[in-house]
């Protein structure tokens, strides 16, 4: 039996895997249902040690005289792929996550559930699970591929397939399988892009990234990507390029992925859909389809990150620039919160239902993505940036004449325990700039704590 089931990513974060754990292990034992039961006030805390410590490692314990004929396995997949922004490894979460897996890998309670972790070999990871303490397998990958691998065979018949579907003709098919396949080295996630990226003039594009005419071709991952981008957008308009940069950065540094209506209101230089469209469908190889655009793998993301990307592609180095985006993401939430998109009764309760403790699901729909995104995380883009005065002026509306509306969305949204924390914050955020009007802030402050 294994407990593992798909999740959006929107959905998945480092403090929702032992939610998700517990809530599968409470399917299983009423035992450890049980010992839930007596520590729900544990469920809303935002601190992974202590999540893990009451969610799995205490209920756990308990399970000693319950039947294992069929124990379950726990697969955690892609672990590299945790932790917030690739430059920030060392984040608070992450960390934590990377001890509470150290913990089950080590306590002798926990040992008889197996937990599987699939992963890129980074060097936090290997230091975290060394061997012997854990079993490693290695599963080959580039120059270990070798002809008639599983992994080769099923790359070919990955290409096959989509080349087939396209019912190219079968010489250039079998001519595409004898670059390809060995190029992609066993990697789904190269091949996958590959075949995307030959979905647009498939001869013109495998020709020119063949014999390297324009591009830097397909030697490996990261060359693939340049010559995705270089393809795509190598002859873009200035005022594309500011859209491409503002896009690219908004999918980096949002806390979660934001919808075509979010990115049209956010964005410079994308003042009609044609424009949205325009950068979507050259990035079609890199990113999922539909109304809200999230990578395909965390490594495209890495070479947005890398040096190299910012020596190859210096037109596009801003996407790097964590202020310029946190300072547009925070602009975004502060407008939204600022507008009467926030208002009073946002889902219009009666005045008898106002206060209590429980408001259903349906009433909360009234809320939308954007106000609940804005009221949620303003403060999480705010401090990133520095002291603007727009900003202060923003933030300074929002506490004057905002502040209850806000709060009652945040208790909406069972966020309440985290009003007097992000006051706290901007607080710090406004000390850098010497705000005059500390008095008031801190009677908010007294107030909402």
């Amino acid at each position: 039996m294994v407990l593992t089931r798909p999740y959006k990513s929107t959905t998945i974060t480092t403090e929702a895997l032992w939610r998700i754990v517990a809530c599968d292990f409470s399917r299983l034992y009423p035992s450890f249902r049980q010992q839930l039961d007596q520590g729900n006030r544990e469920l809303s805390s935002s601190n992974i040690d202590r999540l893990f410590k009451m969610l799995i490692e205490r209920p756990l314990s308990t399970l000693d005289h319950d039947p294992h004929e069929e124990l379950p396995v726990i697969v955690v997949d892609a672990l590299d792929d945790c932790g917030g922004l690739r430059h920030e490894p060392s984040g608070k979460d992450y960390e934590a996550l990377l001890r509470t897996l150290q913990r089950w890998a080590q306590g002798d309670h926990l040992k008889k559930f197996k937990l599987v972790i699939t992963s890129r070999p980074e060097d936090r990871i290997n230091q975290t699970f060394p061997t012997p303490s854990a079993p490693i397998v290695n599963i080959p990958s580039g120059k270990d591929i070798k002809l008639g691998d599983s992994a080769f065979d099923d790359i070919h018949a990955f290409f096959k397939d989509r080349f087939d579907n396209e019912k190219m003709e079968d010489a250039w098919v079998r001519e595409a399988l004898d670059y390809l396949v060995p190029s992609a080295a066993g990697v789904l996630i190269w091949a996958t892009t590959a075949a995307n990226f030959l979905l647009v003039n498939p001869k013109t594009r495998f020709d020119s990234c063949k014999w390297g005419d324009d591009t830097e071709g397909f030697d490996n991952l990261h060359s693939l990507y340049l010559t995705v981008v270089t393809t795509s957008f190598g002859r873009a308009l200035k005022r594309e390029i500011k859209a491409i940069i503002s896009f690219l950065g908004a999918m980096i540094f949002a806390k979660q992925p934001l919808d075509d209506i979010v990115l049209m209101r956010l964005l410079p230089g994308i003042q009609s859909p044609n424009t949205l469209k325009f950068i979507k469908k050259g990035f079609m190889s890199v990113i999922d389809s539909g109304s809200t655009s999230c990578f395909h793998h965390r490594s495209f993301e890495d070479f947005l990150l890398s040096s190299s990307f910012r020596e190859d592609l210096p037109k596009l180095s801003d996407v790097q620039d964590r202020d310029l985006h946190e300072r547009q993401l925070a602009a975004l939430c502060l407008t939204t919160i600022v507008s009467s998109e926030l208002h009073f009764n946002m889902c219009n309760l009666t005045s008898s239902s106002i206060g209590h403790a429980y408001i259903p699901v349906t009433d909360k729909s009234a809320i939308s993505p954007l106000v609940s995104y804005s009221s949620q995380l303003w403060e999480d883009h705010l401090v990133q940036t520095q002291c603007k005065e727009i900003l202060m002026k923003a933030v300074k509306f929002v506490m004057y004449e905002k502040p209850l509306f806000w709060i009652e969305v945040m208790s909406i949204l069972d966020k309440a325990d985290e009003v007097s924390a992000i006051f706290e914050k901007v607080l710090e955020w406004l000390a850098l700039a010497v705000c005059p009007d500390f008095v008031f802030y801190n009677t908010i402050l007294r107030l909402t704590g």
